[in-house]
């Protein structure tokens, strides 16, 4: 029996073709076999949103994920945000807004901030909205709601919340 698959994951662009364990976790592949460390392993568990990344737009916890899963699908890390070495708006807002302290939370909350807006931008309701139909608002309550499985060890949510906001586009 072989003991890997080839797998090629579109990583930030680029082909990145792999032979891997078919038990390796996306997040093992991004950091250990493609070196992307962006991406950070937290819990493991999916509990804590440090290892998010954008899985053809959408968000995902990477360490949920098994690499041979994704053959062939678009992964983007936080070292692919940011395009022409300009900062992804995001990005530059988390510094704008000081939305980071340590750090380790913040590559996920950028990728998560990223698929909650495309999320948003397609009418898709969370729990926080007021309707299942219509447009939705994005409030503080609904920021908070949608970016709820990211969490910030050094507390910084209101300053996520602003730099989410201020790239919506939204009043404080």
């Amino acid at each position: 029996m072989p003991t890997t698959i080839p797998v090629t994951l579109q990583v930030n662009g680029q082909s990145c073709p792999l032979d891997l364990d078919p038990r390796t976790s996306l997040l093992d592949a991004l950091r250990e076999h493609l070196h992307l460390t962006g991406s950070k392993k937290g819990c493991d568990h999916g509990q804590c949103g440090a290892c998010t990344v954008l899985l053809d737009g959408r968000r995902i916890n990477s360490c949920l994920s098994l690499a041979v899963m994704h053959d062939g699908q678009q992964v983007t890390t936080i070292e692919g945000m940011a395009r022409d070495g300009a900062l992804h708006p995001l990005q530059a807002a988390f510094l704008a807004h000081d939305g980071l302290q340590c750090g380790y939370c913040t590559p996920g909350q950028i990728c998560s901030a990223a698929g909650m807006l495309a999320e948003v931008r397609a009418g898709a309701p969370s729990h926080a909205s007021p309707s299942l139909d219509g447009p939705v608002t994005l409030t503080d309550a609904e920021i908070r709601e949608r970016m709820s499985g990211n969490l910030c060890r050094c507390s910084c949510y209101p300053h996520i919340v602003a730099a989410i906001r201020d790239v919506a586009g939204g009043a404080p």
